[in-house]
C-alpha cells in the first residue's frame, strides 16, 4: 500500500478520498485552489498545497502545478477523483514518466475509451451492441446532414470527447441540424478542448443503465451489477439509485457479461463504469460509453454490494488484487441516491454559489451523506454547483424511498437556495415510484415547455 497520496480534485469526492486513505493507514496531501483555502478537504487531509487561483484553468486542470505539488510532497500516487483531469490520458502518461502511480487505468486505455467514437467502434468489435451511428468523425454541417439521412431522424449529435452530458444535442429533424450541431461542437471545444463530433441514432424514452466494473492487475474483472441513472436533466444525472427497478435478472446478466468481456479485452485495470442505452420496452440495450474513472454516484452501489470502491481502487494500484469474486458480489436491498445542487429551480436551475448560513443534513438509520459543505461555508463561483448528495438504504425500493423523503425533509440548508424540494416533487410523481421514467422525462414531462 502506498505511504502518501495526492488528491487532484476538490469538494465532496476529494474529501471521500481522503477518508478512504486515512482507513487505510495512508498519508494525504489536498491541492486546493485560492477560492477553495477554506474548503473542508484542505483541513482534513495531512498536507495542503495552493496550486493557483479560483478558476479551474488556473488551478485544478494545470498539469505542471499538480505535478510539481506531488513532487514537493514527495507522493507515491495520485488520485483523481471524477472530473477536472481524471480522464485526460495525458494526466495519466505523465505520472508515469514521473514514476508517480496514476490512480486509475493505464493512459492508453483511457485515450481508446475518452474517445467515444474509438470507444463505440471498440465495443463494436467486443461483440458489444450499440446504435446506428457515423463511421468516425463528423468534420462538416454537409458531412452530418448526409450521415442523418443514412440513419435516420431523430438522431444524436455528440462530442467525441468529455462526458457528463455536455456537448450534445438530440435533433429531430433536418431544420435544425445545422444549429444543433454546431452548438454541440462549439460547447465541446469550450469544455473540453475538442470540437470533434459524431452521431448516433436517437433512441427514444431510453432508459440510462450503468455498470461498475472493478479490474486489477492480475486479469480479474468483476461487476458490481447496474445503477439506474434515467432520472436526468439536460443529460445531467440527478437521481441515480441500483439496482434498477425495470432491469431483469436475465438481463442483468446478459449486460454483465458484456461488460466484463469488454474490460478484459482492452485490459483494463481499477474502477471503470460502461454506460448504456435501454429501449422503452426494457428488451435490447446499447453501448454508449465508458467513464474511465469512478463515478459520483458509486455510493448506491456500495451501499448494497458493502464493497467500497475508492478502497478498491487504491489497492489495485498498490498491485493488490480484488477483494471479492464475482460469485461473493451480491445486491442486497436498494439504495437510491440525490444530488443537492447549488441551484434556483425557479430561475431554470441558475447557479446560486453564495455563503451557506445553515447546514443541517439528514441522518438516522440507512442514511449516508456525501458533502463537503458548512454552516458558513462560502460556495465559489467556478465550480460545478453540487454541495452534497444524500444516499439511502432501504430493505427493497418502496422502503429505501420512504427513507430517502423522510431524509430530505430533515435536510436543511439557508443562505442559497437549492434543489431539495425539486427533489420532493420528483418523489411524488407516480411514473417515478413505478420506475417508468426516461431520460427526458424532467424536461417533458416536470419542467415548462418552450412557448407554453
Amino acid at each position: 500500500m502506498f505511504k502518501k497520496v495526492l488528491v487532484a480534485n476538490r469538494g465532496e469526492i476529494a474529501l471521500r478520498v481522503i477518508r478512504a486513505c486515512k482507513e487505510l493507514d495512508v498519508k494525504t496531501v489536498a491541492v486546493y485552489s485560492e477560492a477553495d483555502v477554506d474548503s473542508m478537504h484542505v483541513h482534513l487531509a495531512d498536507e495542503a498545497i495552493c496550486i493557483g487561483p479560483g478558476p479551474s484553468s488556473e488551478s485544478y486542470l494545470k498539469i505542471s502545478r499538480i505535478i510539481s505539488a506531488a513532487e514537493i510532497a514527495n507522493v507515491d500516487a495520485i488520485h483523481p477523483g471524477y472530473g477536472f483531469l481524471s480522464e485526460k490520458a495525458e494526466f495519466a502518461e505523465v505520472c508515469e514518466k514521473c514514476k508517480i502511480k496514476f490512480i486509475g487505468p493505464s493512459a492508453r486505455v483511457i485515450s481508446i475509451m475518452g474517445d467515444k467514437n474509438v470507444a463505440r467502434e471498440t465495443a463494436l468489435k467486443a461483440g458489444m451492441p450499440i446504435t446506428p451511428g457515423s463511421d468516425g468523425i463528423i468534420h462538416t454541417e454537409e458531412e452530418a446532414l448526409e450521415w442523418a439521412r443514412k440513419i435516420g431522424y431523430p438522431v444524436m449529435v455528440k462530442a467525441s470527447a468529455g462526458g457528463g452530458g455536455r456537448g450534445m444535442r438530440p435533433v429531430l429533424n433536418e431544420a435544425t441540424l445545422g444549429s444543433s450541431f454546431q452548438a454541440a461542437s462549439l460547447e465541446a471545444m469550450k469544455c473540453f478542448g475538442d470540437g470533434s463530433m459524431y452521431m448516433e441514432k436517437l433512441v427514444e424514452k431510453p432508459h440510462h443503465i450503468e455498470f461498475q466494473i472493478v479490474a486489477d492487475s492480475h486479469g480479474n474483472v468483476v461487476h458490481l451489477g447496474e445503477r439506474d441513472c434515467s432520472m436526468q436533466r439536460r443529460n445531467q444525472k440527478i437521481i441515480e439509485e441500483c439496482p434498477s427497478p425495470k432491469i431483469t435478472p436475465e438481463m442483468r446478466k446478459r449486460m454483465g457479461d458484456a461488460t466484463v468481456k469488454l474490460c478484459k479485452e482492452i485490459g483494463y485495470e481499477n474502477c471503470g463504469t460502461i454506460e448504456f442505452l435501454v429501449d422503452n420496452k426494457c428488451e435490447n440495450f446499447y453501448f454508449m460509453e465508458m467513464n474511465t474513472r469512478i463515478q459520483v454516484e458509486h455510493p448506491v452501489t456500495e451501499m448494497v454490494t458493502g464493497v467500497d470502491l475508492i478502497a478498491e481502487q487504491l489497492r489495485i494500484a498498490g498491485g493488490e488484487p480484488i477483494s471479492v469474486t464475482q460469485e461473493q458480489i451480491k445486491l442486497c436491498g436498494h439504495a437510491i441516491e440525490v444530488r443537492i445542487n447549488a441551484e434556483d429551480p425557479r430561475q431554470n436551475f441558475r447557479p446560486a454559489p453564495g455563503k451557506i448560513t445553515g447546514w443541517l443534513p439528514p441522518g438516522g438509520p440507512g442514511v449516508r451523506v456525501d458533502s463537503h459543505v458548512y454552516t458558513g461555508y462560502e460556495i465559489p463561483p467556478f465550480y460545478d454547483s453540487l454541495i452534497g448528495k444524500v444516499i439511502v438504504w432501504g430493505t427493497d425500493r418502496e422502503h429505501a424511498l420512504k427513507r430517502l423523503r423522510r431524509a430530505l425533509s430533515e435536510c436543511a440548508v439557508t443562505g442559497i437556495p437549492t434543489t431539495i424540494d425539486f427533489h420532493l416533487q420528483l418523489l411524488d410523481r407516480p411514473e417515478f415510484l413505478a420506475g417508468d421514467v426516461h431520460t427526458k422525462f424532467v424536461e417533458q414531462e416536470m419542467l415548462p415547455q418552450p412557448g407554453s
